[in-house]
């Protein structure tokens, strides 16, 4: 009887280790999207099932995608902030797509644009290092910083997505910014009412993706 319950185990551990087996666990394995940003990614000043992350995985899930969206945005980061947490949210939840949405608190500090742009060069380039896609996303600053100085800061966008070529967000508050109404009272974070159009921002640009997961 020993001898029997021996054959079975190993015939069940063979099976277990046979490739088939193994693609069908992993598949069961939701596919990840992560979404590295700050305040704005990460629903600040409203709850947090209004804001466009939360509304992203509810629209991949209407639309029957498998797939959890992480929020990995902290209020306050820059994009030297990002770069030195990407390694650790790649780690962790082995993202398919990445979502990167930094660089307005380094436009409003007034960090230097070849700084910005190393930074997220290099996030970029953590990313591919460890097989996930990347969707770029550009931010505005406010008008009061000036058009040469937005244009510059827009540029440094649009550099990296052709460098890298990666899809690019141009505006993530497109349809937003521009509207006093959509705009909490510091008249930079989006109330509950704009998240909406800020995911179908950041949609336009995800959903050609969606079809390699």
């Amino acid at each position: 009887m020993k001898r029997f319950s021996e054959i079975i185990l190993s015939v069940f551990f063979s099976i277990l280790m046979m490739p088939g087996h193994t693609a069908a666990v992993a598949a069961e394995t939701p596919t990840a999207i992560l979404v590295l940003g700050d305040s704005l990614s990460g629903a600040y000043g409203i709850n947090t099932d209004e804001g466009w992350v939360a509304l992203l995985q509810g629209r991949l899930l209407s639309e029957g995608y498998e797939v959890n969206v992480i929020n990995a945005s902290v209020s306050g980061d820059t994009t030297r902030t990002g770069l030195s947490r990407i390694d650790s949210a790649l780690l962790t939840h082995k993202p398919s797509i990445v979502v990167i949405a930094l660089g307005g608190n380094d436009g409003l500090r007034g960090l230097a644009f070849s700084e910005i742009e190393s930074s997220l060069a290099n996030i970029i380039e953590h990313c591919r290092a460890n097989n996930a896609r990347v969707l770029l996303v550009g931010i505005r600053l406010p008008p009061n910083y000036g058009p040469a100085y937005n244009q510059q800061f827009a540029a440094l966008y649009r550099r990296l997505s052709d460098r890298y070529e990666v899809p690019l967000v141009p505006r993530m508050l497109d349809e937003v910014a521009d509207y006093r109404e959509l705009l909490q009272d510091d008249g930079i974070h989006p109330r509950a009412e704009a998240q909406p159009q800020i995911m179908m921002n950041i949609w336009t640009g995800l959903e050609p993706m969606l079809d390699q997961l």
